[in-house]
């Protein structure tokens, strides 16, 4: 009984304290909103720095994981909270380069964990986007139409779409004919 009362209960109490999760959200916002305020002063040293952080930032971002990639191009709360080691990861090696920014929103991060601390780490993941060149895939055409001309007769293929074939193969089993009867006779 003394092992349960020592070292099992309090952890139970612990997961279950309102207080301390009450404060540790109050904390995340106090963090939250004195990096709002800094965010005139974090775009002025980005802009100033820009040139020299370019070519590093680069190189971190291609030595990052596909996901993490996709997740600095297109942000999402789940996306952060599911790759939280390797964002924690980004965020350090942007610190060691000296960031603007990179420093505070780790810390925070590291503190008070993805949900409490995405505002900050967004901010930095949209300063760092602004360095990476976006390749846009080029639209796929639609089905193939070939034509063919002659002195006499104009003849046009096309590739049959996907539910033609199917509604041919549904007709050829009788399948349709039976549908349309049972739908007729009601």
């Amino acid at each position: 009984m003394g092992y349960w009362q020592n070292k099992v209960l309090p952890k139970i109490m612990k997961v279950f304290d309102t207080k301390a999760a009450a404060a540790k959200k109050a904390a995340a916002a106090e963090a939250t909103k004195s990096f709002d305020d800094s965010k005139e002063e974090i775009s002025k040293e980005f802009e100033e720095k820009k040139t020299e952080l370019q070519p590093k930032a680069v190189e971190i971002y291609e030595a990052a994981s596909p996901k993490l990639k996709t997740l600095v191009k297109e942000p999402k709360e789940a996306g952060l909270k599911k790759n939280s080691t390797d964002v924690q990861k980004f965020l350090d090696e942007l610190v060691k380069i000296e960031f603007p920014g990179s420093k505070v929103a780790s810390e925070t991060f590291s503190k008070f964990g993805a949900s409490y601390a995405s505002g900050p780490v967004f901010f930095v993941f949209e300063k760092v986007s602004t360095f990476i060149v976006t390749e846009e895939k080029p639209a796929e055409e639609p089905a193939t139409t070939t034509t063919t001309t002659t002195e006499k007769e104009i003849v046009t293929e096309t590739q049959p779409s996907s539910t033609m074939a199917k509604d041919t193969h549904f007709y050829r089993r009788g399948w349709i004919n039976r549908a349309s009867r049972s739908l007729s006779s009601s």
